[in-house]
């Protein structure tokens, strides 16, 4: 079996980009939560996965919501991605967003945005992998806001 530290090492050396999973709970107010954890997982249907620890803040809103949406950072948004990340009360204060089509926060000035319909749910380890098929979605250009080393990284050209 492999030590935790050596493998959390190993992941380390994995370059991700940063997202920003929204939803909205049953009462209508939104939440949300940095993910690094997110992958494509099919061009047809159009599938993404995220992963999220069940001890999280989002877990019992990605547990019960049939809807969320990814927002993938651009490099100056390292701030918004912090926030998303730390222990605050109402991590939408101040920060720009509006109700997409589904119903779920889309940040603003983000590099992209999804959409998603929630198809599975599959218990994984300490996480569970939410599958989301795309509904809507938009690009902008620019660059990535990335995560390497335990540490923001952006692109160099």
């Amino acid at each position: 079996m492999i030590d935790s530290d050596l493998f959390r090492a190993v992941l380390g050396r994995f370059a991700s980009g940063i997202t920003v999973i929204t939803a909205c709970d049953a009462n209508g107010t939104p939440h949300g939560m940095t993910v690094s954890a997110f992958s494509s997982l099919s061009l047809d249907p159009p599938l993404i996965l995220v992963c999220v620890a069940n001890d999280a803040t989002m877990a019992p809103v990605l547990a019960s919501t049939e809807t969320f949406a990814v927002n993938v950072l651009s490099a100056g948004q390292e701030a918004i991605s912090r926030r998303f990340a730390g222990k605050v009360d109402d991590r939408f204060a101040g920060v720009g967003y509006h109700d997409g089509e589904l119903g779920d926060p889309v940040l603003e000035d983000v590099l992209a945005w999804m959409q998603c319909r929630v198809t599975a749910r599959h218990p994984a380890g300490d996480h569970v992998i939410v599958v989301g098929q795309v509904e809507h979605a938009s690009a902008a250009d620019g660059k990535p806001l990335l995560y390497y080393r335990g540490g923001y990284a952006t692109l160099e050209r």
